[in-house]
């Protein structure tokens, strides 16, 4: 495989970006900034990518992911600084008109708000990471959305000791935190990054009363800040990622763990794969795994080659063909834009165009980029 930089543009000044997704035509770019709306970007020419407008922002709302399902867009709205926010929750849009977004409806969840959300319009429902009122870390809302205009909640859960309305206390390790980071779904299971708790599976069979089906964790020594957990169904394998949160040797080893869950009360690690040998110092304040291609509807699947953003480390391509042994087939380390720090690789959707889409919370804004092979 080869990889090619053929367009970036650092976003008029708002380039510190997380999620990103591609609807037609169009990338829709979220933010780390508070206050600062999702971003749209005309990508017609690759090469040259413009933006063609902002989505609304909201006084002290972070608005950093987005979810897009046919011609429905989920927007988060999060408050990670202390202060009142406008929005706690998250807002459906229309994109029939893909440069004028318009706002269905909007769930107030209260509290933090959403960090979160996982929608692949496989099920009527979305999967919403969230801080609502009485609790004291992010847990699991389902919200019925068969009517985008009149969401419903239909389902939570989390992990015990969370909900202190309750009159529940943690007991986590002093240090740790047992917290739900999102969750991905397929069918009747849901697969949980439980940050420093490790990967959890859940039985949503009944919507209603989620269950644990099994869980498995290798942190805090080896590990923690357990991120992303991707179902590979064909072959039953879980591709799980830890974000780092520094570079190799300030913190317990991040890493790419490639799972077998044929049998998911019990979820085994068949391999583990990082990045070694490099002079991590120059590429930043992070170094390691973040977040994964998704193999979301109408984007390019595959459960054989995986994408992960590696921070400083940029994007990394892997084979897990033999799960066993992944291999790094490619990689790629964006330049940054003129004045801005090293790029911190954040996200990546990959198109069926065979292009790549990736953010950088540093600065950079967003970086297009081909692959052959």
């Amino acid at each position: 495989m080869a990889l090619k930089l053929i367009g970036q543009n650092s976003l008029q000044g708002h380039g510190k970006t997380m999620q990103v997704m591609k609807y037609k035509d169009y990338l829709y770019v979220g933010n780390m900034v508070p206050g600062i709306g999702t971003i749209i970007v005309d990508v017609t020419n690759p090469s040259l990518p413009l933006v063609c407008g902002e989505m609304p922002a909201y006084k002290n709302a972070l608005c950093s992911k987005v979810q897009i399902v046919d011609d429905l867009m989920i927007i988060n709205y999060e408050c990670r600084t202390g202060k009142p926010a406008e929005r706690l929750g998250f807002s459906i849009y229309s994109l029939q008109d893909p440069k004028n977004p318009r706002e269905i409806a909007y769930y107030h969840v209260g509290g933090q708000g959403v960090h979160r959300t996982w929608y692949s319009g496989e099920e009527p429902y979305i999967f919403v990471t969230a801080v609502p009122e009485g609790f004291s870390d992010r847990m699991l809302l389902i919200v019925d959305i068969k009517d985008p205009a009149h969401p419903q909640e239909v389902g939570r859960w989390w992990y015990p000791g969370l909900w202190t309305a309750g009159g529940e206390k943690p007991d986590q390790p002093q240090g740790l935190k047992y917290k739900l980071h999102h969750a991905m779904v397929h069918k009747d299971r849901a697969y949980l990054g439980m940050w420093d708790a490790g990967m959890y599976i859940l039985d949503i069979s009944q919507i209603s009363n989620p269950q644990v089906a099994g869980s498995i964790n290798w942190g805090p020594e080896r590990g923690g800040h357990t991120h992303t957990g991707l179902p590979l169904p064909r072959r039953n394998l879980l591709v799980v990622t830890d974000e780092a949160k520094g570079l190799p040797g300030e913190e317990s080893l991040k890493a790419v763990r490639i799972l077998d869950i044929k049998d998911d009360k019990n979820p085994r690690v068949l391999s583990e794969f990082y990045v070694e040998n490099e002079d991590y110092g120059r590429y930043g304040p992070r170094f390691g795994p973040h977040n994964l291609h998704e193999n979301r509807p109408g984007s390019w699947q595959s459960d054989e080659i995986i994408f992960v953003t590696w921070f400083g480390g940029g994007l990394r391509v892997v084979d897990i063909s033999d799960p066993c042994r992944p291999k790094e087939m490619d990689r790629l380390i964006p330049p940054p834009v003129a004045g801005m720090p090293p790029t911190q690789v954040n996200d990546v959707f990959v198109g069926q165009n065979g292009l790549l889409y990736l953010t950088d919370r540093a600065g950079s804004g967003i970086m297009i980029a081909e692959f052959t092979g």
